[in-house]
């Protein structure tokens, strides 16, 4: 497929500067920085129309404008494409360089699992991917796949993956940026295990996701947790310790949808972390679980997109956008020291990826099935989002304290009193429903609050727990008063 993944453009339609040119100079921007490379298919005029909400003749007057100047060609019937021979050449890579863990439980009627935000997999694509397999081993030359590969895993599959990073989500990659791991978890752990030593110190949210933190205290890592809002981690926090503490050499976030509250980094938070990073060089590990299921405009790029931030480890996965049961994660970087201690212990624990499986799912890109999936995916779970938000208006509005999210699979409810954890856990066990203990999420101190995930429970299942959820906290809540 030419167009896997959709590209995301701006325009500021109160400046001075024509909107044509506008687009033109972008384009021509994102040719320079990398984030296009050459060969690659821009949107065709029609599709940026629709986008950018302008006149259509806008866009083909700065196609033309990329035509005459030679940063584009049109190619008859195909669309227009990034030129293969620039007027002006800035190469930004040297060509040259070299899950969160899903434990299924068997849902068989009588309980209802809260989980802590785990993708419905009834929808997956899995015919699509059985004809993925089905061509791949039906090629001529599909013995040159049964063999030993890179352990950073496919390169044209770590290409694929840089042009969504790039398209997408505003990054400036290319594969040799890219390590394809078994889920994000081990992109977690191999990122602990090569970047600290025992004594360093991490700075994470707080609450915050725990078998990140695992990962890096087996590494030999000390946690620092720092308080969140709801505008996410508290600035100030980090400013204290940063001036008393030097063994601090990372920061771990969720800044896109902070786990497990949900609520997305002010972009004053985000530039005011960038430049502590590069004034402490620090290294911001970005966990961004669940980049593809967003219901706004489009999703909040990540700070890994920022370029002037200088150190940073980005961490993805697929398994939620194919299906839970296929291991896909992938963690990005442009420090390439880092990438090859992490190549090497790769090597030492599982010597490659599962390269077939990679073909596979690059193959579902280049058919459209995976952009196809995510569009019907959106859907489906925005649709599910709203159906819960009415439930919780109904039931739960009086008691607790919650907000649309403008993404993922979770709700962060919070009751407007503290209540006992143990017993609340202990109530909906006895009545079948079983949530995540928010002492789960948090250090020292049990969190005020718990995430109810809607993506892999059906309608019926919700309606018919969050009513004796309500049911539980009002009586608790009463409990708590007298």
């Amino acid at each position: 497929m030419l167009r896997p993944w959709k590209l995301e453009f701006e325009i500021d339609k109160k400046l001075d500067k024509a909107v044509y040119l506008q687009i033109a100079d972008t384009i021509i921007g994102d040719i320079q920085s990398g984030r296009l490379h050459c060969g690659d298919a821009l949107p065709g005029s029609r599709n940026l129309a629709l986008l950018l909400k302008i006149n259509r003749n806008t866009v083909v007057e700065a196609y033309q404008v990329l035509i005459n100047e030679e940063w584009v060609i049109s190619k008859e019937r195909k669309g227009i494409f990034v030129s293969n021979q620039l007027p002006v050449l800035q190469p930004r890579f040297n060509k040259n360089e070299s899950e969160e863990e899903y434990k299924a439980e068997i849902n068989n009627g009588l309980l209802i699992n809260f989980d802590d935000g785990h993708p419905d997999s009834k929808i997956a694509p899995v015919t699509e991917l059985a004809r993925a397999y089905r061509q791949i081993f039906n090629r001529k030359a599909k013995w040159q796949m049964m063999g030993y590969s890179s352990e950073h895993g496919d390169l044209e599959f770590r290409k694929a993956i840089s042009q969504m990073l790039n398209h997408q989500r505003g990054m400036h990659h290319n594969e040799h940026d890219i390590s394809i791991t078994r889920g994000s978890q081990m992109a977690m752990f191999l990122t602990a295990q090569s970047l600290f030593t025992s004594g360093d110190c991490v700075i994470v949210e707080n609450p915050g996701y725990q078998p990140a933190w695992n990962a890096f205290e087996h590494a030999g890592a000390k946690l620092l947790p720092i308080s969140v809002d709801e505008d996410g981690i508290i600035m100030e926090d980090i400013i204290q310790l940063l001036k008393i503490n030097k063994n601090i050499k990372s920061i771990y976030l969720t800044p896109h949808r902070q786990y497990p509250t949900t609520v997305t980094l002010s972009l004053a938070r985000r530039l005011k972390l960038i430049e502590l990073s590069n004034e402490y060089n620090l290294t911001i590990i970005e966990d961004d679980y669940d980049n593809e299921f967003h219901f706004g405009y489009r999703p909040i790029l990540p700070i890994s997109s920022f370029p002037e931030l200088k150190n940073s480890v980005y961490v993805g996965t697929m398994s939620k956008v194919v299906a839970p049961a296929l291991r896909i994660g992938y963690l990005v970087t442009k420090n390439q020291e880092l990438l090859k201690k992490i190549g090497e212990l790769r090597k030492i624990i599982d010597v490659q990826g599962d390269v077939i499986m990679e073909q596979a799912v690059l193959q579902l890109i280049k058919d459209g099935a995976v952009k196809k999936h995510i569009k019907k995916a959106t859907i489906h779970y925005k649709n599910k989002r709203d159906f819960v938000y009415a439930l919780l208006e109904k039931h739960l509005k009086n008691t607790t304290d919650f907000t649309l999210p403008e993404g993922g699979l979770a709700f962060w409810i919070t009751p407007k009193v503290k209540l006992n954890w143990d017993t609340i856990t202990h109530l909906l066990s006895d009545k079948n429903i079983k949530i995540i203990h928010p002492n789960k999420y948090g250090s020292n101190e049990t969190i005020n609050g718990f995430r109810l995930s809607y993506g892999s429970l059906s309608e019926e299942q919700l309606e018919q727990s969050i009513k004796v959820i309500a049911e539980v906290f009002i009586q608790q809540s009463e409990i708590k008063k007298q």
